[in-house]
């Protein structure tokens, strides 16, 4: 599939370009080691180039060393071409379902290390915090101390916090004051939906994660968010998950059943596209294409869920199978992760 022009696809483009400078917006990193906060809480496990996440007792998952050592991971990362990573906690360490004030200071645990990596190495690192968003006033403050004090530029949430969608007028008074204090938001798959009767083929993952993406957009579009908040830069990893490979029908559910779908925004869905990013994470060039034809070639960016097995294995493969032209490419690979996250390409040496 071809994009319409200014940015065909064509045989005179990347493939023919000197090796491009690469941001990747989505990636996720772990401290070495967790503090012991009680029960619920994550820990991390081991010594040496592993570490096993472990809830309760139970294991969830390992962890390899590029997933905790910063200075593996940078060097790591830049063999395969990467030179900054835009990094996040994982998101089992939200623990938005544990008590709050607990919660609040596992949070700033988490953003108080990830800061400190991206003030140590501010030419290769670029961080997002977290927020306890069981709690109105807690994630606020936190969101202030992210901005104000670490000076991150954004933050990470889940698409739903204890099943309350992002429309939930408390999760509201967070996402406003985000926007007041400049901060972008990452939206990543959290808690999905249906997974207690889906347990074999790892399907939540497989099936799941793109549903709880569409939702999380759906949520925001028909109940006003980007409406009351047109100053909020939100981006959805995974390529916004089903949302813009349905739009189509839900455009129409909008159009025939505005009695169920439009009772509190009155506005065409997709009419709020251009108005959020989404990251490239779809490991198929041609729905890359897509993507960028539906949502636009100035709001997608390089993302590959490093260091995880359902993230892209060679940062911008998708994007170089495309043989976008030169300014197409710049776009993809660092320019709109810039301009989401608010921050001047002089910081990398770059220029647009």
């Amino acid at each position: 599939m071809e994009l319409p022009n200014p940015h065909p696809i064509g045989q005179t483009g990347l493939m023919n370009s000197p090796d491009p400078f690469l941001i990747d917006l989505h990636s996720h990193l772990l401290p070495e080691q967790l503090p012991r906060m009680g029960a619920g809480f994550p820990s991390l496990e081991g010594s040496g180039d592993k570490r096993d996440i472990m809830i309760d007792g139970k294991f969830f998952r390992s962890v390899s060393r590029t997933a905790f050592d910063i200075d593996h991971r940078i060097d790591a990362y830049a063999a395969k071409g990467v030179q900054v990573q835009v990094v996040c906690t994982v998101p089992v360490m939200f623990s938005y379902h544990l008590p709050n004030e607990p919660a609040a200071r596992f949070a700033r645990f988490l953003n108080d290390h990830i800061a400190d990596q991206q003030r140590a190495r501010s030419d290769r690192v670029v961080a997002l915090g977290t927020l306890p968003l069981q709690d109105t006033a807690l994630a606020i403050a936190e969101a202030e101390h992210c901005a104000r004090t670490l000076d991150l530029p954004g933050v990470q949430i889940g698409s739903n916090v204890n099943d309350r969608n992002l429309d939930d007028p408390e999760l509201f008074e967070v996402l406003s004051a985000c926007q007041d204090l400049g901060l972008a938001v990452l939206v990543h798959p959290w808690n999905m939906m249906g997974k207690e009767i889906m347990p074999d083929y790892w399907l939540p993952w497989l099936v799941g994660m793109p549903a709880e993406l569409s939702r999380a957009i759906c949520c925001m579009i028909f109940g006003g968010v980007f409406e009351r908040l047109p100053g909020l830069r939100v981006c959805f990893a995974h390529g916004g998950g089903a949302f813009p490979f349905t739009i189509g029908r839900i455009e129409h559910g909008f159009n025939m059943r505005p009695d169920l779908v439009a009772h509190r925004n009155a506005v065409n869905p997709r009419d709020y596209i251009g108005r959020f990013w989404v990251d490239s994470v779809t490991h198929d060039p041609q729905a890359l294409a897509y993507l960028i034809e539906v949502m636009g070639a100035d709001r997608v960016a390089l993302g590959t869920d490093y260091p995880f097995p359902l993230g892209e294995q060679e940062p911008g493969a998708a994007i170089r199978a495309l043989n976008p032209p030169a300014d197409l490419a710049q776009r993809l690979f660092w320019q709109n992760t810039l301009e989401f996250l608010d921050l001047p390409p002089t910081r990398f040496g770059l220029s647009t």
